[in-house]
């Protein structure tokens, strides 16, 4: 088990902290895999600083994709609507 910090933006660390939020997609440039630990750092990119917060979070699932997206998406629509990531529950 590993233990990762990253950067995150004020208005998502209080979504993931609260619960409201419980996936993230991030640019595969580190090694990560299922159980390791993400530890939050909420940082302001308007004053380019850490606020000192911080939350850690257990990786529940962890995929990666080496696809480029751009096969399948026009880089005009990617960057006019950008991606969902969704988490899709079977009804029951």
């Amino acid at each position: 088990m590993a233990i990762i910090k990253k950067k995150c933006w004020p208005e998502w660390f209080e979504k993931f902290c609260s619960g409201e939020r419980t996936f993230e997609l991030r640019l595969a440039d580190f090694d990560l895999k299922t159980g390791d630990i993400l530890i939050l750092e909420e940082y302001n990119p308007e004053t380019k600083q850490y606020t000192g917060h911080q939350a850690s979070f257990k990786c529940k699932k962890v995929e990666h994709s080496a696809r480029d997206p751009l096969q399948f998406y026009k880089v005009e629509g990617v960057r006019k609507h950008g991606f969902w990531i969704i988490e899709l529950e079977k009804e029951k």
